[in-house]
């Protein structure tokens, strides 16, 4: 009678905040479920978490659980920023090898644990699947954007075959019906970001649709998100995606599972250095009275945009908590002297941080609204802390979620391709005053269902069973 193999996952993120954060939590859920559970960073990112959070001690108490790390192929003084991914890419793809060896070779097979029998790999990293594969272990795909996102990244073929891609025009406004379910509401400027390049060969465009092609040659999907959200999208994408897992809210789902209620605190994944004065500040504010403005992780403005916004925020006369991280702004000139009308109208009424614990932010009772930059993570941190939003993408996912939070679930008002001191005056009284009962109407249906569907029983709650299940009956193929 054979030995069953111990199941071993090891899990590797895209070297970016968002990505590390999110599969950080699946590697702590992971782990509740009695898995052995590697969690593999490039040495910089490790480096960070290291220096920023307590992530050492927090898994410390997981005794089949393990930090390893691997070069990026870039040198030490590399920026590492999203503008240049092509970079990451080329210098991940170099270090394959290194990948390859870590897995037959390291520690991951001494102290008397088991062989990997189970890969989970980012989807922008897709072509590590090259070295599963040789060795027999199966993959499984985590995509860490919205599946809306990987649904408009899938279908580019069909854009270029009925003509809509490349723009034969600016009219930005134009729809687009070559997206199957989406056909009725989806803009050009409501497209993932990179379908705004010119040329069919942009780097950009090919690492999105390259990425999420390979991604289908995985065993399964991981999605961080839930049924009662993106349900209709996901069924259109199930036919051509290996058997899909959504089992978001993530950090939701940690929390119903953790043993004993852990504070949000407690288990930051910051690659950021976070300012906890903003904590007190909110502490001495009214109810519902702040509205909270981050743009992300990785998104940079202008310095005239940042000034536009601070005019529209100060004029709104709403209180706010900015977070302005230290590279954020491209072109900012220190010594450029910021007009005294901002600065004491912050003083009278706002908050600027470096980087802050956005899910406490969230929930507490004196933010009344958040305004975005529309990623992933923020949007579902945002759904369940019950906020309406303001959306201002950037990048990538960012457009088409925007769209989503303002047209169909009706969640928040979409400023995309605006940055003008009216306009964000506005939209921040809308979001606040004028507009704040039906979009809170909307935002409290959704956040019940997300709400619901990480605790026992619900979808996403029976979904990630289902995944435990599956990973646990994996079987080297070799």
């Amino acid at each position: 009678m054979g030995h069953k193999p111990v199941a071993h996952v090891l899990i590797f993120p895209f070297p970016a905040q968002g990505h590390i954060n999110s599969m950080l939590k699946l590697a702590e859920l992971l782990c509740f479920s009695g898995l052995h559970v590697t969690f593999l960073n490039t040495k910089h990112y490790h480096q960070r978490l290291l220096r920023f959070t307590n992530a050492q001690t927090r898994f410390a108490c997981f005794p089949k659980f393990r930090f390893e790390t691997i070069p990026d192929g870039l040198p030490d003084d590399h920026s590492r920023s999203v503008n240049y991914v092509n970079d990451l890419i080329t210098g991940l793809e170099s270090v394959k090898p290194a990948f390859r060896e870590l897995i037959i070779f390291s520690h991951l097979k001494s102290d008397n644990r088991p062989p990997v029998t189970c890969t989970i790999l980012d989807g922008l990293i897709a072509f590590f699947m090259d070295v599963t594969k040789e060795l027999g272990i199966p993959s499984i795909s985590f995509r860490t954007a919205s599946g809306s996102y990987l649904w408009s990244c899938f279908c580019c073929h069909k854009l270029i075959e009925a003509g809509e891609f490349p723009f034969a025009d600016n009219d930005m406004d134009k729809l687009i019906t070559s997206v199957p379910g989406m056909e009725s509401f989806v803009r050009r400027r409501d497209l993932p970001s990179f379908y705004r390049a010119k040329d069919l060969n942009d780097p950009f465009l090919q690492l999105a649709v390259t990425q999420t092609l390979n991604s289908t040659n995985a065993s399964a999907t991981i999605l961080n998100t839930f049924e009662d959200l993106e349900g209709p999208i996901i069924s259109q994408m199930t036919p051509h995606f290996p058997k899909i897992y959504t089992i978001g809210p993530l950090h939701a789902q940690l929390n119903s599972r953790r043993p004993n209620s852990s504070q949000t605190s407690d288990s930051s994944n910051s690659l950021w250095e976070i300012d906890r004065s903003c904590m007190t500040w909110l502490d001495s504010q009214p109810l519902k009275s702040v509205v909270y403005v981050s743009f992300g992780s990785i998104a940079s403005i202008t310095r005239d945009e940042m000034l536009e916004f601070w005019y529209g925020l100060v004029n709104s006369r709403k209180r706010f908590l900015w977070v302005i991280r230290p590279d954020s702004v491209k072109d900012n000139d220190e010594k450029s002297q910021i007009p005294a009308v901002l600065t004491e109208g912050t003083q009278e009424r706002g908050y600027i941080v470096g980087w802050c614990p956005q899910e406490e932010v969230l929930v507490h009772p004196a933010v009344g609204g958040f305004v975005t930059h529309s990623g992933w993570n923020s949007t579902l941190e945002s759904i369940i802390a019950g906020l309406p939003m303001v959306c201002w993408p950037h990048l990538a996912d960012q457009q088409i979620n925007s769209r989503f939070v303002s047209e169909i679930w009706k969640i928040g008002l979409d400023m995309k391709d605006m940055c003008d001191r009216s306009s964000v005056e506005k939209m921040v009284n809308d979001l606040m005053e004028n507009r704040r009962d039906e979009l809170e109407k909307s935002m409290n249906k959704i956040s019940q269902m997300a709400k619901k569907s990480v605790t026992e029983g619900g979808s996403s709650w029976c979904n990630m069973e289902d995944l435990i299940e599956d990973i646990k009956s994996m079987k080297l193929q070799v």
